[in-house]
């Protein structure tokens, strides 16, 4: 089995910073956690690993970002990989935003922010 890595993209890098540290304290080294400040940085990030032979499981979008919104990036993630598990992290989504994600890129999960702890 290869690798597993999960992969965090929002444009705060606060929240980035956040969630690695969180995900590493629930998950230690069983998974690589990588981050990216937007959805085209994650996007290649994203090629990148899988060329590499790494899994990824999980990513985790923020709605709002530059250039491209977590519903698109999202949804181009899903045409790549439709296994890997999508989640939204933000606290202004629209119902629209959210629905086309759960519609186009089978979103897997939703998460406020701020969020809870996880455990």
């Amino acid at each position: 089995m290869s690798q597993q890595v999960i992969i965090c993209v929002d444009d705060e890098v606060i929240v980035v910073e956040s969630l690695r540290e969180q995900l590493q304290q629930s998950f230690g080294n069983e998974y690589l956690i990588e981050i990216a400040e937007s959805g085209d940085e994650a996007l290649e990030l994203f090629d990148e690993l899988k060329e590499d032979n790494f899994e990824i499981p999980v990513v985790i979008a923020d709605f709002i970002m530059p250039n491209m919104k977590g519903d698109d990036f999202l949804e181009k993630i899903h045409h790549k990989d439709p296994i890997t598990k999508k989640i939204m992290l933000t606290g202004q989504a629209s119902i629209e935003g959210v629905s086309k994600a759960v519609n186009k890129a089978n979103l897997y999960h939703f998460i406020s922010k701020p969020w809870d702890k996880m455990i």
